[in-house]
């Protein structure tokens, strides 16, 4: 079977009905992008080929693979070009999309082609930096600075690099560049500045391009949606029979994505993606974007996996298609959650919406027990902030919220094992329970005591009180404690799934 190349799409490789071919011309490199993996590929490069076909935008991406080993090498045999299938739930209908995505120029390993990283960070037409280094990327660790020499974190990086453009065009106001990280933390664009600045401080950079990073180069925070499964390993030889051709770097989406880019206004004309039609906004403030995400999507999984999980479910979808546990879900998300959110009411409607189709997404399989890791910071981000508005402006506990942390606290029962978690039990089975070492042997040994006692509400208080859980004491919440402990004794006695049951009605 022929591999995809560019060379072979160029000299006429045939490609399989319905899968569409971006433009084969290497249009000037406008854009570097740190990271080669699935969601970069099936985010920001899809997005630059969708405004390159349209006619809207015309840029080359150069990629950066952030660490010394990658897959920049597996990248250049195919000449940057790779097979994209999007495929979800749009409008109640299952939509399937493939493309081949043509945007990437050429990769680079910086530790192992550090000057020509530099020299392609150099070039006049290069404007935009993007990136996704992991959570962990955007962070600050003390290294010295050799001009001949590949830093080893992200910001370090991008400092040697911005260093290298200041001397080339001796520090013209008109050569900064734009700075868009992809990276799921808060203000990452603010972060990442930070650290940038820190760095040329500890190096004893001139003070003058200190004030050039200040002044001339734009820095914005991002919030990015899309769900990548990545590579579809379990699928692979199939999809390749079909296709006709060998695809190393195949990769895959859902069909929903949202890019909120907080910025001036007037850098929209340099990064024309939502003049091809995506889904990508321009805010002067992103918080309330981050908001809704964190509460709708982020919220929906954490108030109601691991009560599916207990109740017998093994995945988002099949939470969904249950009847009890997507009537929970339902409840929760429409009910309670976006009562108490602030934004206008047809806008958050329809991104719930959007998520619930998203949760039902066929071609995606998220197992609950993956989104359980460190459910006690989830629950207080996620989950919490929604509870305290509802029950601020409603008078009233939110029921299935505060169900919700009952199911925590249900979930968490588990004996500790020779790893780093506690082992649980489902229907005789075990399952790893995943946290802070701190909670965990604090449900551990309470659990313990529990399963003497019995007193479940002695239990529920001892909890709620945990400010270092919760960032409060829940106990000075009217009714919690009593309600809480009702819905863990009942989880205990009955199960999951028929207290839910109960709860519905």
């Amino acid at each position: 079977m022929a591999q995809i190349t560019r060379q072979a799409l160029t000299d006429g490789l045939k490609v399989a009905n319905g899968v569409s071919v971006g433009k084969l011309q290497c249009f000037d490199e406008k854009i570097m992008q740190f990271g080669e993996g699935n969601f970069l590929r099936a985010f920001v490069d899809w997005m630059v080929d969708e405004a390159n076909t349209a006619g809207v935008f015309g840029a080359g991406v150069a990629v950066v693979q952030p660490i010394d080993r990658g897959m920049v090498p597996m990248l250049n045999e195919q000449g940057g070009v790779y097979t994209l299938f999007l495929r979800g739930m749009q409008n109640g209908e299952v939509v399937q999309k493939r493309q081949i995505v043509t945007c990437i120029t050429r990769g680079f390993n910086p530790y192992e082609q550090w000057k020509e990283t530099i020299a392609c960070a150099c070039q006049p037409s290069m404007r935009i930096f993007v990136s996704n280094t992991t959570e962990a990327g955007i962070t600050h660790s003390p290294e010295s600075y050799d001009e001949n020499k590949c830093p080893n974190t992200f910001p370090a990086k991008v400092t040697a690099l911005l260093y290298a453009r200041y001397k080339t065009f001796s520090g013209a106001a008109d050569k900064g560049l734009i700075l868009i990280p992809c990276e799921l933390i808060d203000r990452n664009g603010d972060n990442l500045k930070k650290y940038v600045l820190q760095y040329a401080a500890e190096w004893n950079l001139p003070g003058e391009f200190a004030a050039w990073v200040e002044n001339a180069n734009y820095f914005l925070n991002t919030l990015v949606d899309r769900i990548v499964p990545g590579y579809p390993r379990e699928e692979v030889e199939s999809i390749q029979k079909e296709l006709g051709y060998e695809d190393k770097q195949l990769d895959t989406g859902e069909i929903f994505h949202l890019w909120v880019i907080e910025g001036p206004e007037k850098l929209k004309d340099e990064f024309p993606l939502h003049k091809a039609g995506l889904n990508v906004v321009w805010t002067d403030d992103m918080a309330p974007y981050r908001t809704q995400k964190v509460r709708v999507l982020n919220g929906a999984h954490t108030s109601n996996v691991l009560a599916s999980f207990l109740g017998g479910v093994d995945t988002v979808g099949e939470m969904m298609e249950d009847k009890d546990f997507g009537r929970l879900v339902q409840k929760a998300v429409f009910d309670e959650i976006l009562p108490a959110l602030k934004m206008e009411a047809a806008a958050k409607k329809a991104y719930a919406e959007s998520v619930m189709e998203r949760f039902r997404n066929p071609f995606i399989r998220h197992e609950l027990l993956s989104i359980s890791l460190n459910s006690v910071s989830k629950w207080k981000v996620r989950v919490l902030p929604s509870f305290l508005d509802y029950q601020k402006e409603q008078g009233k506990l939110p029921q299935a919220l505060t169900f919700s942390l009952a199911a925590l606290i249900s979930f968490y029962k588990g004996k500790k094992t020779d790893k780093s978690e506690l082992a649980g039990e489902r229907d005789g089975a075990a399952y790893p329970i995943r946290d802070d070492a701190e909670h965990l042997d604090y449900f551990s040994s309470m659990w313990e005591k529990v399963a003497e006692s019995k007193d479940y509400a002695g239990f529920a208080c001892d909890v709620l009180k945990k400010e270092n859980m919760w960032a409060m004491d829940l106990t000075t919440i009217p009714g919690m404690c009593e309600a809480v402990a009702g819905y863990l004794q009942q989880i205990q006695e009955k199960g999951s799934r028929a207290t839910v049951q109960a709860l519905l009605g």
